[in-house]
């Protein structure tokens, strides 16, 4: 199979994965609220999504690993199985602790992500990368996009149904990868040796931080991630509380986000690669990200649809410029033998921000809106200065 066909397949199931999540999003409010009293129902899905989170952090750097050494393929139907399985004990439920043991087994199978990027690294040039981790980008906004509103119209059905409709679509995705896929990554690249070290999230961390450019890029990372955390936690409450939005003006603010981060993944990226370099596309990327975040912060003073309206623009097109590229550069430190587990700490120490982020936005939040915007542009340009100052300029693409 030529690599650009499975490549095409890989975004198909980036696809029906995203839908399939999209899918239940509305829904956990009230699955939660059966189990919990109305006061305590955010409480349970905080909980919930730590939960997640802590296993995903734990199982990453090792399921990563573990497809350096077994292939890409494996791993990944484990994964997906694994939200399968997650997804169906949602639906069942009965018990707190029945969804608690789905979130478990689906933060402990999140190999997908990373082992997705995996695979792009192995089956790509380095110069196409970036391009081709910006098409999953788009892939899973083009999910995010009709999701939520499927999940809305099959909920009035059954509250159950869309988590049995996630799992099945997930499912068919594991089915697409077992028949379509080949695997990408060849034996003779592969790790040799497994052992319990393996299985020691931390012993991979000390493995990958072991190596100056990566550390350096991978701390680059945390900090885009947590500016872009801070917005993503917050901004729906930010909404309401500020500007006292219903759900509908909520909701088109959401589809605005969605069809900017498929348009500057899928259209804006693709070309600009053609005329500049990975890091100037980056740089630009992280200086329109923090420029957007900035917009919400005059925002907190002069009430404005068109100064919200650019702000999500600047900081959807901003962080669809940088991300990708960002990956693109990481994946191009080190070799495929190590691309696994490369990926596996990437995801995991996305999980970590996860973990902590909300918890740090929400104090600062209930101090004033305002000041947790400043912070995270902040932290942007912070990065901005780092990305600028320490990665090694390259020749144009």
């Amino acid at each position: 199979m030529k690599p650009k066909k499975q490549l095409w397949i890989i975004i198909g199931v980036v696809v029906l994965n995203s839908i399939g999540m999209s899918i239940v999003l509305p829904l956990l409010p009230f699955i939660v609220g059966k189990y919990l009293p109305p006061q305590q129902v955010v409480v349970g899905m905080s909980a919930l999504m730590s939960v997640f989170a802590a296993c995903t952090f734990i199982a990453a750097p090792a399921l990563g690993a573990l497809s350096d050494k077994y292939g890409r393929k494996n791993i990944l139907i484990i994964s997906l199985l694994g939200s399968v399985i997650g997804y169906v004990l949602f639906g069942i439920g009965g018990a707190l602790w029945i969804l608690f043991l789905g979130r478990i087994i689906d933060g402990l199978t999140a190999g997908n992500i990373s082992t997705l990027f995996a695979y792009v690294s192995d089956s790509t040039e380095p110069k196409e990368r970036s391009k081709w981790f910006g098409y999953i980008g788009s892939a899973m906004g083009i999910g995010k996009l009709g999701g939520p509103a499927l999940g809305g119209l099959l909920g009035s059905i059954s509250i159950a149904l869309p988590f049995y409709i996630t799992a099945g679509l997930i499912f068919i995705s594991g089915l697409a990868v077992y028949f379509l896929l080949p695997e990408s990554l060849a034996p003779e690249k592969r790790t040799k040796h497994v052992s319990l070290r393996s299985f020691n999230t931390f012993s991979h961390f000390k493995d990958i931080f072991s190596l100056k450019a990566v550390k350096l890029l991978l701390l680059l990372g945390v900090l885009f991630y947590a500016g872009l955390g801070i917005f993503q936690f917050n901004f729906i409450l930010f909404l309401k509380d500020i500007y006292k939005w219903g759900p509908a003006f909520i909701g088109g603010m959401l589809t605005l986000i969605g069809i900017c981060d498929i348009i500057t993944r899928a259209i804006l990226l693709p070309w600009l690669l053609k005329h500049f370099n990975e890091r100037n596309i980056g740089i630009a990327g992280l200086i329109v990200f923090g420029s957007g975040l900035g917009l919400i912060v005059a925002s907190t003073l002069i009430s404005s649809v068109i100064i919200i309206s650019l702000a999500i623009i600047f900081i959807i097109s901003g962080s669809g410029l940088f991300e990708p590229t960002y990956n693109g550069k990481l994946s191009q430190s080190i070799d495929e033998s190590k691309q696994g587990k490369l990926q596996g700490v990437n995801q995991s120490l996305q999980s970590a921000n996860n973990v902590l982020i909300p918890l740090g936005a929400a104090i600062i939040y209930l101090y004033s809106p305002g000041m947790l915007y400043a912070t995270a542009a902040f932290i942007v340009m912070i990065t901005v200065i780092l990305y600028s100052k320490y990665i090694p300029k390259a020749k144009p693409v």
